[in-house]
């Protein structure tokens, strides 16, 4: 008989983290999961879950005493534009993610059982001056040179990408690389300062009785696409399964405006209300997935609607906003 595969989920606790190991358990895999915090929604379905703070040196090298099939990396410091583009938090975020990918590799290279390792990175390490163009902005895969990203946060990503590949150069380390581009879905962070677009919008109209007022911060403008967690999840396993090593954009290239995301998530709802733009931090006018690469070496790209993805979406974080006015914990 096969032998079970053993995965390693590295940030579990999290929203893709978490979606991951429902995915490789879908697939009959062995799994473990650690991150320094339980998973916000639910118990995890994983075999093993370890709390435990990835940048210390003494919990990644318990971790590695064991052999695993696969390792996926998506533990990070990190949020959206409320968090990271601030300003106010650029030190732990440099550090407790720099930290986390420098223990995994060091001691998973040195403990040998470390096989082939998936490290999530991000669209935010692309040039700044590459996404000025609200229309037209350049984010395929071989455009990240020069370097210029558009926050600390960026500068991490991409420091990380090249210790990936120093350590694939150096040592022989299976890895696999792959630039997110603002994955949302249900059992994301959907209020509290770290939350990104879709689940921020979809809280405010929840929370918004019908004619109210919601605010977005900037005019409205800017330009991103946006994943459902699904498709995300989906390009990571191909891309493990794949000989390529990366790094490949996995995101959507359906391109929208803050504006126009604001007005499908209140026609989900059926809800109209008045836009108040209000000055917050906006990252870069202009984001979209160049999906070329993928589409090359996978055969494969994201193709759900955004619209879909937001429907449910919406749907969730509504349950979420509901039992809160109840009080349910």
């Amino acid at each position: 008989m096969a032998k079970t595969k053993t995965a390693l989920v590295c940030g579990a606790g999290g929203f893709i983290g978490g979606h991951m190991v429902k995915r490789l358990k879908d697939e009959g895999y062995w799994v473990c999961g650690v991150d320094w915090k339980k998973p916000e929604f639910g118990a995890s379905v994983a075999d093993e879950f370890i709390l435990g703070d990835l940048s210390d040196q003494a919990v990644v090298k318990k971790l590695f005493n064991r052999s695993f099939d696969e390792v996926y990396q998506f533990a990070a410091d990190m949020g959206g534009a409320g968090f990271v583009f601030t300003g106010e938090h650029d030190a732990e975020i440099m550090q407790n993610s720099a930290l986390i990918n420098l223990n995994i590799l060091k001691y998973g290279h040195e403990s040998g059982n470390l096989h082939k390792i998936f490290y999530s990175s991000s669209a935010c390490m692309y040039p700044a001056h590459n996404q000025e163009n609200t229309d037209n902005p350049n984010l395929a895969e071989d455009s990240a040179y020069p370097a210029a990203p558009d926050s600390e946060y960026g500068w991490e990503k991409l420091f990380s990408e090249r210790l990936y590949f120093a350590f694939n150069r150096n040592f022989g380390v299976p890895v696999r690389i792959a630039r997110f581009h603002n994955i949302f879905g249900p059992e994301g962070t959907w209020t509290g300062g770290r939350e990104k677009a879709p689940a921020a919008i979809c809280r405010k109209v929840a929370e918004t009785p019908d004619g109210g007022t919601i605010e977005i911060w900037g005019d409205g403008n800017q330009t991103r696409s946006f994943l459902y967690i699904d498709e995300c999840i989906e390009g990571v396993r191909r891309l493990m399964e794949s000989d390529f090593m990366g790094p490949v954009n996995i995101g959507s290239d359906e391109m929208v405006t803050i504006n126009q995301l604001a007005e499908m998530a209140m026609n989900i709802a059926g809800k109209k209300f008045f836009i108040k733009h209000v000055s917050g931090p906006l990252g870069v006018r202009g984001r979209n997935s160049d999906n070329r690469l993928i589409r090359e070496k996978l055969g494969w790209a994201p193709r759900a609607k955004l619209e879909d993805g937001i429907a449910l979406t919406y749907a969730w974080v509504q349950k979420q906003v509901n039992a809160k006015r109840n009080g349910i914990p």
